[in-house]
């Protein structure tokens, strides 16, 4: 799925990848006098490498005239370049199967790199050295065996050396998408790191080219063929790799265990290193498709679940789309089952737009942000029907009110966590009036900041002994986003985590709501904590208020207050009424200017947690 640029970037570099490979295998085998096991090892090459694969086919073995590929290819950095391609054909192709088998498995990381190595050295040295280059290398099967063993162990050490660490530090990234066969980084990641192991292996297989111990690049022109040796280039003598013949190398005993075992010790270390700062007991079953926002700390002792809980909304999951025009907070009307009140409530996946240009990948119920207000009276009795439409468990929490045990919703410990597809009945009787929310117990650090909230409005039994009613009423509920590169993560105060967007009521300014009034009048602002991170200083423009609640419970009238501000903090409630003392444009707005920005940017004068009440005369 293309989700950010890199994906375009290799959609774009495997395109170009397999025009290269068509252009190398076409001209290989109409055009280039080489052994079949050769073209096939140019071609495997190009398909790993793309461009660089046919840079690197052009420059050191196309023949560039016909008759001249001898005289072309002698240049020993040209021999070690065939050595090299044709390890790393071999190698290379176990390594990929290994890897897609393991994760398909769902293998931890560790041992994946073990299983790759295995496979590349065995398909490398069993099948494409042993078997394919048999009738080159003359000899039983076996006796090619003996002789490739020493070769293929130090390049494949050398190529492994390099293609560990930089597989085990772009798959087990920010971006773990790329430990998926499935997703076109996973191909990215192994492109790259089979180029790291070219480059890697290459000064090793030089120097056993130069010593005997490989065979480089080679021409064959078998009579009867297109490429037949002709009298007018009879001064090019087919010749094989080297000066040197396979099997008689001149490299002595204590030259060849000093290579390998340098080689030995540049694989421990491609192979270790990557455990101090990864967590390799992690599988693609575990962590595969993950993307987490950059700057989160990863390191070798971050779980699966960390990861999991810090990573983006899928935007494939999204069951609808809505533009800026829809609103949050809409009444849910309940129906009635005898004296019961009866609400449905369903929690999926949408993209929700907070401002025209910006949308998140959010998770709501019933498709709107903050979810629908639930209101009732004192005294009534309540069922709500939570329905999971999320690929992940949910419960939901009544926060603040007085609730039996069994229905406060923290999941594991009042109830069984509610699976996605599955349905759960909470049921109560309100004992309390004022200002509350609800809200995920399962995974709320994440859940919550997605956009699992909403408020509940409790009226008193006796409405007409509410002295804090005023001429208007509105409910301001406060949220963070993290949004980049047009993905949608959790917003967290931890590394990688802060929000750049700020909401009320789902829409951040010029997009929120204006509140309308006279001269006179007077405002009920419900402030509602439904954010996870902040403690948010709201204030209100154009002079004091009066705080007569607070966390859902009316304040006495000798225990109310003025104020220009309250500190909202997450869970908090403050129930405040503002006087429209003079005409004009007043502001209510955190006082912490970031959140009255959107992405660090203002636009028509600010952005973020800000909305103006309008009052006329």
């Amino acid at each position: 799925m293309l989700l950010i640029p890199i994906d375009y970037f290799l959609l774009a570099w495997f395109t170009v990848s397999a025009a290269s490979t068509l252009y190398v295998a076409w001209d290989q085998f109409r055009n280039n006098p080489e052994p079949n096991v050769m073209r096939w090892a140019f071609i495997l090459i190009t398909l790993y490498m793309g461009p660089l694969g046919l840079l690197i086919y052009v420059l050191a073995d196309k023949e560039p005239q016909p008759g001249t590929h001898e005289q072309f290819i002698k240049p020993l950095w040209k021999q070690g370049i065939g050595s090299t391609i044709h390890c790393i054909a071999g190698d290379a192709t176990g390594i990929i199967l290994a890897a897609v088998v393991t994760a398909t498995l769902g293998l931890p990381m560790k041992y994946d790199l073990i299983v790759e190595y295995l496979s590349g050295f065995s398909f490398g040295l069993f099948i494409f050295q042993s078997l394919f280059m048999k009738n080159m290398m003359g000899g039983s099967y076996w006796q090619n065996v003996r002789m490739s063993f020493l070769p293929e162990f130090i390049s494949m050490n050398f190529m492994m050396a390099a293609m560990a660490p930089m597989m085990s530090f772009l798959m087990m990234g920010r971006d773990m998408r790329a430990m998926e066969p499935t997703q076109l980084v996973f191909w990215g990641v192994m492109s790259l790191s089979v180029t790291a192991g070219f480059i890697f292996a290459y000064p090793s297989n030089v120097w056993m080219v130069k010593r005997g111990l490989k065979h480089g690049l080679i021409t064959e022109r078998k009579p009867g063929t297109k490429f037949e040796q002709h009298e007018e280039h009879s001064e090019h003598r087919p010749e094989g790799h080297s000066k040197h013949e396979m099997g008689k190398s001149d490299a002595t005993g204590p030259q060849c265990m000093a290579v390998a075992l340098v080689s030995v010790l540049a694989l421990i270390t491609g192979l270790v290193a990557p455990a101090n700062y990864l967590n390799l007991s992690l599988s693609a079953h575990q962590v595969g498709g993950l993307m987490m926002p950059r700057g989160m700390i990863m390191d070798r002792d971050t779980p699966a679940a960390a990861m999991r809980d810090m990573s983006f909304v899928n935007p494939k999951l999204a069951s609808a789309s809505f533009d800026v025009r829809r609103k949050g907070d809409q009444e849910l009307q309940p129906h009635m089952d005898g004296a019961t009140k009866v609400f449905d409530l369903d929690a999926s996946v949408i993209r929700w737009h907070i401002l025209p240009n910006i949308a998140v990948d959010a998770y709501a119920y019933n498709q709107q942000i903050p979810g629908p207000r639930l209101h009732f009276k004192q005294g009534d009795h309540v069922r709500i029907n939570v329905s999971n439409h999320l690929d992940e468990a949910t419960t939901v929490h009544w926060h603040g009110l007085i609730v039996p045990n069994q229905m406060d919703g923290p999941g594991d410990i009042t109830q069984k966590p509610i699976l996605p597809g599955q349905t759960y009945s909470y049921e109560f009787t309100a004992q309390q009036s004022g200002t509350y929310f609800y809200h995920p117990h399962y995974q709320p650090d994440r859940q919550q900041a997605l956009g699992l909230y909403g408020a509940i409005i409790v009226d008193p039994s006796d409405s007409a002994r509410d002295d804090t009613r005023a001429d208007h009423e509105y409910v301001i509920q406060l949220q963070e986003w993290l949004v980049r590169e047009g993905l949608t993560y959790p917003a967290m105060f931890m590394e990688g985590g802060l929000a750049n967007y700020f909401t009320i009521n789902g829409k951040a300014y010029p997009s929120t709501d204006v509140i309308h009034m006279k001269v006179g009048e007077t405002l009920k602002v419900r402030f509602i904590g439904t954010n996870n991170n902040f403690v948010h200083p709201m204030h209100i423009h154009g002079g004091p208020f009066t705080v007569v609640a607070r966390d859902g419970n009316a304040l006495a009238p000798s225990a109310r207050y003025e104020a220009d501000t309250v500190n909202v903090g997450p869970g908090q409630r403050y129930d405040v009424v503002w006087p429209a003392r003079n005409p004009g444009k007043w502001l209510i707005h955190c006082h912490i200017p970031h959140h009255t920005a959107n992405n660090n940017v203002e636009e028509h004068g600010g952005g973020g947690l800000m909305l103006i009440i309008d009052v006329s005369r």
